[in-house]
């Protein structure tokens, strides 16, 4: 009877710790929050990786499907505000097929904007990197590299240029 009494008692106080989320339940973003090592094919078919970036710019991750509508709205609405991201590097990337990519880069003119680097996430890096369950993502980062916030979702422009101006925009 002892020994079940003991056993229950030192079963009780070390549960908590065997049955709780660790560490390990968190994204990996949130465990290096630093822009993700990825690599993105772009329109020309040549890779683009993290020291392709600009140095010294604040980055706008958009992780994207061109037929998303929310996703469409979002491009649509950053693309009137072209001048609240003119000291921005914009990083869109989709996993979807590479002909839906350059179509939504043509339907959006995309190629005319200097500081906009379109990519196919071929890999599907992005989505375990940022646990992606909604779209459009968007993960802010400053000219260091270091992530600032993400948005899962649309994200009204308003709250997009509070955010570049948390980058010193």
């Amino acid at each position: 009877m002892k020994k079940t009494l003991l056993f229950v008692i030192a079963f009780i106080s070390i549960a908590p710790k065997i049955f709780s989320q660790t560490d390990t339940a968190k994204a990996p973003y949130e465990k290096v929050p630093v822009f993700p090592p990825v690599r993105l094919v772009l329109p020309d078919k040549s890779a683009f990786y993290k020291k392709d970036l600009p140095s010294k710019k604040p980055v706008m991750l958009m992780v994207f499907n061109p037929q998303c509508e929310h996703c469409q709205h979002e491009t649509d609405e950053m693309l009137k505000h072209m001048d609240w991201f003119k000291n921005t590097t914009i990083v869109m990337a989709t996993s979807m097929p590479y002909d839906s990519m350059m179509n939504f880069r043509e339907r959006y003119n995309l190629a005319t904007h200097s500081n906009i680097i379109l990519g196919q996430d071929d890999q599907y890096f992005l989505y375990s990197f940022y646990a992606i369950r909604n779209l459009p993502f968007i993960a802010f980062y400053d000219k260091k590299g270091k992530l600032i916030s993400v948005s899962r979702g649309t994200m009204p422009i308003d709250k997009v240029a509070a955010e570049l101006k948390k980058q010193g925009n």
